[in-house]
């Protein structure tokens, strides 16, 4: 259950948490430490959580909007504040509040989306000054994810999925389904019967290469709800996976043909639709703030 919380207007600083799609995610091989080495192209959706900030004086990090079963001190926008605090030695806290929009468990990367957001809010307003790349090092300490939203550019991502290289995409409309499903990354990796053969590719071929997600074939196998929806969006467009799911996406040129496509599905699947960003809304927030 996702809860839905107003944002204090008094707060010091409120930016947008982004959502990323894998436009295709391929697994080339399974490393020694039971990391996978992977490939995919990470691309930013305009539709986001926000988090709310305000300093404090006495240290305390304090989320003042629960998320439905998840322990304070184990949501990653505590443990990214509480980490930028001690690898800074700061002694401010914060206040944080956060209106939850994208799915839990759902591949849009909103939990890593939250904690890069906390990261740099805090490091602007505790005047910590981390640069990007020192954030991005404290960021994959927490999770593989989390640096490209801190970076915040469309990348070709190779390693655990925090080796980066900008990429310039067409920036489409994306129609995304949202089954009822919260998928664990870590059980879709530990299937044994996950593919991890992948040929790798080059930087120079990602752009144009349509690929597909190592990670469907077992999710589609394990979450019924998500292998229906897949089904229901293929006829009307090809659709696949993001991440380890339980999110679908198809893109198209223009959003009516977006909305026209989610009104078709609308007695079937909760879609919404949202622009591809090659710059994510996190960033040209930061800018405008700036």
């Amino acid at each position: 259950m996702i809860a839905r919380y107003s944002l204090p207007t008094e707060a010091t600083l409120i930016l947008p948490a982004p959502a990323k799609l894998n436009l295709f995610l391929h697994i080339i091989g399974r490393r020694a430490d039971g990391y996978h080495n992977l490939q995919t192209i990470f691309q930013f959706l305009d539709y986001a959580d926000y988090l709310a900030f305000s300093p404090r004086n006495d240290g305390v990090i304090q989320l003042n909007t629960p998320i439905l079963g998840v322990a304070h001190n184990d949501n990653l926008i505590v443990k990214a504040a509480k980490l930028l605090q001690s690898y800074t030695h700061s002694d401010l806290g914060a206040d944080i509040w956060l209106d939850k929009k994208l799915p839990v468990g759902g591949g849009l990367g909103g939990g890593s989306s939250n904690a890069a957001t906390t990261l740099l809010a805090l490091n602007q307003l505790w005047k910590t000054g981390l640069s990007i790349n020192q954030l991005s090092q404290l960021g994959i300490c927490l999770g593989a994810d989390i640096p490209v939203f801190i970076v915040g550019k469309a990348a070709f991502a190779e390693g655990i999925g925090e080796q980066l290289r900008p990429i310039k995409l067409a920036e489409p409309w994306f129609l995304v389904a949202t089954p009822p499903v919260s998928i664990s990354t870590a059980s879709i990796f530990n299937d044994p019967e996950l593919t991890r053969d992948t040929p790798a590719i080059d930087y120079q071929q990602a752009s144009s290469l349509q690929g597909h997600n190592d990670c469907q074939a077992i999710v589609t196998k394990h979450y019924p709800l998500v292998k229906e929806a897949l089904q229901w969006m293929n006829q009307l467009v090809p659709s696949k996976l993001t991440g380890t799911g339980a999110c679908l996406f198809s893109s198209f040129d223009s959003q009516q043909q977006a909305l026209t496509a989610q009104q078709q599905l609308a007695e079937k699947l909760l879609c919404f639709v949202a622009k591809g960003a090659n710059t994510s809304m996190l960033h040209r927030s930061l800018n405008a703030v700036d």
